[in-house]
């Protein structure tokens, strides 16, 4: 049995791997278990690591090391694939007010952290660390700590000393957001809890009577003209025939629509046509085959990788085959289809018209699911490298002493994104599917908790039950209550947010999915989960980027 006790024991590559993968075995099947409707999911690969690290546990540093870093590398980079097609146009329209509020958070967190420094006397180093398990983000603490190890490549203790101010401060960061979500839902009270209709775009299907004789006689794109509401008619009834419209039809009176389009907006499509008929198009068990007998309703999944960044109106489907393209499927998220929207691999198109044409728009778009299936692992490698690349590009700035570097966090991260959101205009396919880009992030970032928690569990128990250990503690839960709990506050009397859409927008800006777990659990509908999303991409880099950017400015 010595050759078991030496992997266990010796440091060397073997043991690292061993204890890295049973430390995040481990952490995975107990972050499953519940404690009043809440599990801590990966993160607590984070708290087995620091049983470990208590234990005795010691690795071999090198190594330890490169899987932090590695890890870490890995799920930014990939999550800023995942957020980087909706980041640009999260900053629009609806979004933008919920993104500033959480930019207030953010903010609102960083200057309470710089005064607590100030009035305490606890070092910057140990407040960053206590920030970033209050907002429960450990990868904004990888970023920090590779800030200060730029500018201290020595000065182990210290980054430790950030870990286990993060690991002290977490439980409280967990249950700080869940009691602002009690305390707004108290604010708010039963009748404003009760859930309202996302104003998010979504798309809805609604039958129109052409009544209106101003647009009598017109063609579809100067009907189009007269409103500034986006929209696509599916198919028109005249005479009892059913027809796809395509840019040449002309509308005639009583001819009936059949359009999909933003909800918000069928109160202003109503008075372009004349009247709405009053038929639910939007029930999920609807046989849209059944609806008519000449055409069928299909849904195509784009794999052709040269069609990747086009313009949907550039294919002239509609003309050149006589089919309509109802609506998108992007990640699960219905769009509506317009001429401007650019086609992403892996989009399902819902396409309506006759068997042959359909089938026909099939083979251009592609259609074959089995091809994204297979990763494309050269985007992944060559974004990884080019982001590492930009996080150690030194930037100087006027009246720093030494440059600004991004890091291994924030260069891949910005990398990614890009790629995400400007990869397909320049035929740079970076689709991998939900479940690989899933798959790939939880990789990276459980070998980073591992690795975190065995490096800081030495000496984590003496640091939480001593007097220092309980002021962290308190000063952590204020850093998690009072900014979001402030922001919530002013978004209900001020800004009249929703009560759905305000708890989903703290939870996003502490990048929180816990709580955002119990929140969906304090209301009926999906506006926490749709308000997350919204302001996650902009928070999670504002977080990563600004938690660097406090180490070098105050840190010289």
């Amino acid at each position: 049995m010595n050759w078991l006790l030496e992997a266990f024991s010796e440091p060397t590559v073997i043991q690292a791997i061993v204890v890295i993968s049973l430390v995040a075995a481990v952490g995975l099947y107990l972050g499953k278990l519940k404690l009043f409707g809440i599990s801590l999911g990966i993160t607590f690969v984070f708290f087995t690591g620091i049983i470990a690290g208590h234990l005795g546990v010691v690795i071999n540093r090198e190594m330890m090391v490169f899987a932090q870093n590695f890890g870490l590398i890995l799920f930014v980079y990939t999550l800023g694939l995942q957020v980087g097609p909706g980041f640009f146009s999260s900053l629009k329209e609806e979004g933008i007010q919920l993104n500033l509020m959480s930019i207030g958070v953010i903010f609102l967190g960083l200057l309470l952290t710089m005064i607590l420094h100030w009035t305490t006397g606890i070092s910057l180093t140990n407040m960053v660390g206590l920030l970033c398990g209050a907002v429960t983000n450990t990868p904004v603490l990888g970023a920090a700590q590779q800030a200060f190890l730029q500018m201290h490549p020595e000065d182990t203790k210290t980054v430790t000393d950030m870990s286990l101010a993060c690991a002290v401060a977490y439980p409280l960061g967990v249950m700080g957001v869940i009691l602002a979500i009690i305390t707004l839902k108290k604010v708010y009270g039963p009748s404003y809890c009760e859930h309202k209709e996302s104003t998010v775009t979504k798309p809805h299907v609604a039958e129109f009577l052409v009544s209106n004789p101003a647009i009598y006689h017109k063609s579809i794109p100067e009907v189009m003209k007269l409103t500034g509401k986006q929209f696509v008619i599916s198919r028109i009834w005249r005479d009892r025939k059913v027809m796809i419209p395509t840019s040449e039809t002309r509308l005639e009176k009583e001819d009936h629509l059949l359009i999909i389009s933003a909800k918000a907006d069928v109160e202003a499509i109503k008075v372009l046509f004349g009247e709405k008929e009053n038929v639910d198009w939007n029930k999920e068990d609807i046989d849209w085959n059944a609806v008519d007998s000449t055409l069928i309703s299909r849904r195509i999944v784009v794999t052709q990788g040269k069609l990747d960044g086009v313009k949907l109106g550039s294919l002239r489907l509609r003309n050149l085959y006589g089919i309509n393209i109802t609506r998108v499927n992007r990640a699960g998220i219905d769009l509506v289809a317009s001429p401007k929207l650019r086609l992403q691999m892996g989009d399902r198109l819902t396409i309506v018209g006759e068997a042959n044409a359909v089938k026909a728009v099939g083979t251009i778009l592609g259609d074959e699911v089995k091809r994204l299936t297979a990763p494309n692992l050269f985007a992944i490698f060559l974004g990884i490298s080019l982001g590492v690349l930009l996080g150690v590009l030194p930037i100087s700035v006027p009246g720093l002493t030494m440059p600004l570097k991004l890091g291994i966090a924030g260069g891949p991260i910005i990398i990614g994104i890009l790629m995400g959101a400007f990869g397909p205009r320049f035929h740079l396919t970076t689709y991998t599917t939900q479940s690989a880009n899933l798959m790939m992030r939880q990789f990276g970032i459980v070998i980073y908790l591992a690795g975190l928690g065995i490096d800081a569990g030495a000496h984590f128990f003496e640091t939480v039950f001593q007097g220092e250990g309980l002021v962290w503690i308190g000063i952590g839960f204020i850093l998690t209550f009072v900014p979001v709990i402030l922001i919530g506050l002013l978004a209900n009397w001020f800004f009249k947010v929703d009560y759905g859409s305000n708890i989903g927008m703290i939870c996003g800006s502490m990048a929180n999915p816990m709580a955002l777990t119990y929140a969906n659990t304090t209301i009926d509908g999906d506006d926490p989960t749709v308000s997350y999303a919204t302001v996650y991409p902009l928070s999670m880099f504002l977080r990563v980027i600004t938690a660097q950017l406090i180490i070098m400015l105050f840190m010289q």
